[in-house]
């Protein structure tokens, strides 16, 4: 229910109860102007500033008449705001006369305690009280946060990240105090959540809408905000069972190291062979083609392979992206037809990758859409690819033309989603939606709606906070409370550098962790010659093989939660508040989560470390591997190589599955 107070020189506005907005004088609602943004940086490290802003605040207010249940508010100078109630959420829109008009603050009540999460997939904060976290779809960058490998890469390339470069960023966020925020805008924003009593929402154009909504529990809040934002399409149930091996190297090496680690025991579903389409070394390691036809080359009668592991019970799986390189025929005619993205002078625009040029098809261009589909359809589909990574998305450069005549700007947040509809659209229309899986990168609004399963991208291979192991769980949990269900990451991590490699107990520690996600996948990394992989001792091969029975054992158990993902809107991974709200420490425990609501995953994060301190919700949780009850709170607790740090709720219904499991 709304009710707008009027003030003596404002208002205030109440939302079932609780005050959301308030203005005054001194303390207007909203602030706007007009500006230009300047960009620069390379790769997809995106980084900008505002030029020649001229931002006024809104004083004087007139409250006009309801119309068809919606209040309108008109501020002189600026324009017209509306609220209404629908589906029993607030709905706020802007409307305004000025064409210039395209800078925007809005200020939303806050409290001094409240505590913020999600804004997409972060990586480095999961409570994002105290900061500014700006959102574009942007590369993650090298050495995210403050470390030498991103000073060198920004000195070298302009390719540096920051502590919010995020593949997928989301003007959507929700607080402890109940309150969810979804902003429709596709332009750059920034979200404010540094000021003890509001949280100040920053816009470079006026948003189409945000829509704020409460409600008595935080399970019921997420819920009720995937309702409205849209849920991703179920995976099929092979995902769940075992281990989507990544290997590479031409048939003979994939298949020999396919049986290395079948021979070990492993419960191998998929092998993910990115190369089929071919390869190519450059600087940054082992790239690939980029042409997306089997190159035959290197994968000889690729699809009589394809056939023969199908019926042997494993899947192929294969990769592409939304590029062309210059080197292959599909280059020649996407360029022939006009199917590539512009530069002002109507020229190709190449863009130089970690490595190569290339060029990025224009998906707003109707006939270059229905052509990449239909590569999609002849070139894999019809070869027997059984998924693919759908890589990139984020690339689209700020000075870019497009066929439909938008903004760059405003369309390049729209690009990911896009890509993830493109890859729904061959999906569904080979007839093949139940039993294929496409994976995506970056993301923005409506790209869950598409997307099966979304992995958290290029990590360094190694432990940092900010961009190694650590990292993938707080980008989970993120993306999970603004209601994405399905997320895994690249096992062992993928970008190495010449000093950056890779340790068999990174790669052990990194398989612990994953068997408790939705899909366990491993990648080489793009120097696999430098860094551990499973067939490389005795050890890495026996504990991947019995984690990926671990992962195939708790299928049925993952196959409900993927119910009540698609039944509630509740994600797979689960921050401890979920379902412990009452208990302020699982308020902060950002490297801890839930695997639905009965097993409690706390990885080891440092190298070296046997034993590991976890803080545990007050309940009677049972250690998976030793059979101990632990009652709750800080605990200290073995965690010897192999052996992560799980426990299953003793009052758990699948208690049985979950003791089985140490026998494994």
């Amino acid at each position: 229910m709304i009710l707008l107070q009027t003030t003596r020189d404002g208002f205030e506005l109440l939302f079932n109860g609780r005050k959301l907005l308030a203005h005054s004088a001194a303390h207007p609602l909203l602030e706007y102007g007009t500006g230009r943004a300047v960009w620069w940086g390379k790769h997809a490290a995106f980084k900008t500033r505002d030029s020649a802003v001229g931002m006024k605040k809104a004083g004087a207010f007139i409250l006009l008449p309801v119309q068809d249940g919606v209040q309108q508010l008109e501020f002189p100078g600026f324009g017209r705001m509306t609220f209404c109630e629908r589906d029993g959420r607030l709905h706020l829109g802007f409307c305004t006369e000025d064409a210039g008009l395209n800078r925007l603050r809005l200020r939303l009540c806050a409290s001094v305690a409240e505590r913020v999460y999600g804004c997409g997939e972060q990586y480095s904060f999961f409570n994002l009280r105290g900061r500014k976290v700006p959102l574009i779809s942007a590369e993650q960058g090298l050495g995210r946060g403050i470390n030498p490998v991103r000073l060198a890469a920004d000195l070298v390339a302009g390719a540096g990240g920051t502590r919010f470069s995020t593949y997928f960023a989301l003007p959507v966020f929700v607080t402890s105090s109940l309150l969810s925020c979804c902003c429709r805008t596709t332009a750059w924003c920034a979200f404010d959540f540094r000021h003890r009593h509001y949280h100040e929402l920053n816009f470079r154009e006026l948003p189409t809408e945000i829509v704020l909504d409460t409600a008595d529990s935080m399970p019921e809040l997420v819920g009720r905000l995937s309702d409205f934002t849209g849920r991703q399409p179920r995976l099929p149930d092979w995902a769940f069972e075992g281990l989507i091996l990544g290997a590479q190297g031409g048939t003979v090496e994939a298949l020999r190291k396919l049986k290395a680690v079948q021979a070990a025991g492993a419960d191998v579903q998929g092998l993910w062979i990115q190369d089929w389409e071919g390869r190519r070394q450059t600087g940054f390691g082992s790239q690939l083609f980029w042409n997306w036809q089997a190159d035959e080359s290197l994968y000889p009668g690729l699809k009589q392979t394809i056939d023969s592991l199908r019926a042997s019970g494993v899947r192929v799986l294969g990769y592409i992206n939304h590029f062309l390189a210059l080197d292959g025929p599909l280059y020649a005619e996407a360029a022939r037809q006009g199917y590539l993205v512009k530069k002002d002078d109507k020229s190709d625009y190449i863009i130089q990758t970690a490595g190569f040029p290339a060029a990025l098809v224009d998906l707003t261009n109707p006939a270059a859409w229905a052509w990449l589909k239909q590569v999609i359809k002849d070139n894999m589909i019809a070869l027997g690819l059984a998924g693919w990574m759908a890589d990139f998305g984020e690339y689209l450069p700020m000075d870019a033309v497009l066929a439909s005549g938008e903004s760059p700007e405003t369309a390049h947040n729209i690009y990911p989603v896009l890509w993830a509809k493109l890859n729904r659209e061959a999906v569904e229309e080979s007839g093949q939606a139940a039993d294929l899986l496409f994976f995506s990168r970056s993301g923005h609004l409506d790209s869950q709606r598409y997307a099966q399963s979304f992995w958290a991208g290029d990590q360094m291979v190694d432990w940092s906070r900010d961009d190694g192991l650590a990292s993938v769980i707080p980008a989970a949990l993120s993306l999970g409370l603004c209601g994405i269900g399905h997320f895994h990451s690249d096992i062992g991590g993928y970008t190495s550098l010449a000093w950056a490699k890779r340790s068999p107990e990174l790669l052990l520690r990194w398989t612990e962790l994953s068997a408790f996600t939705p899909i366990m996948r491993s990648h080489e990394s793009n120097r696999p010659a430098l860094n551990a992989q499973f067939w490389d001792s005795p050890e890495l091969l026996t504990q991947a093989a019995r984690y990926s029975r671990i992962h195939t054992a708790l299928a049925a158990y993952s196959r409900s939660l993927a119910d009540e993902y698609q039944e509630r809107g509740l994600p797979l991974m689960r921050p401890l508040f979920l379902h412990y709200p009452q208990e302020e420490e699982c308020w902060k425990q950002g490297y801890t989560w839930l695997y639905g609501p009965d097993l409690l995953v706390a990885p080891v994060l440092k190298p070296g470390r046997k034993q590991h301190r976890v803080y545990l919700p007050e309940d009677d949780w049972v250690h998976l591997w030793t059979g101990r009850v632990y009652r709750g709170g800080w605990q200290s607790v073995p965690a010897p190589l192999g052996s992560i740090p799980v426990f299953y709720r003793m009052a758990s219904e699948w208690k049985d599955l979950f003791a089985a499991l140490a026998e494994l």
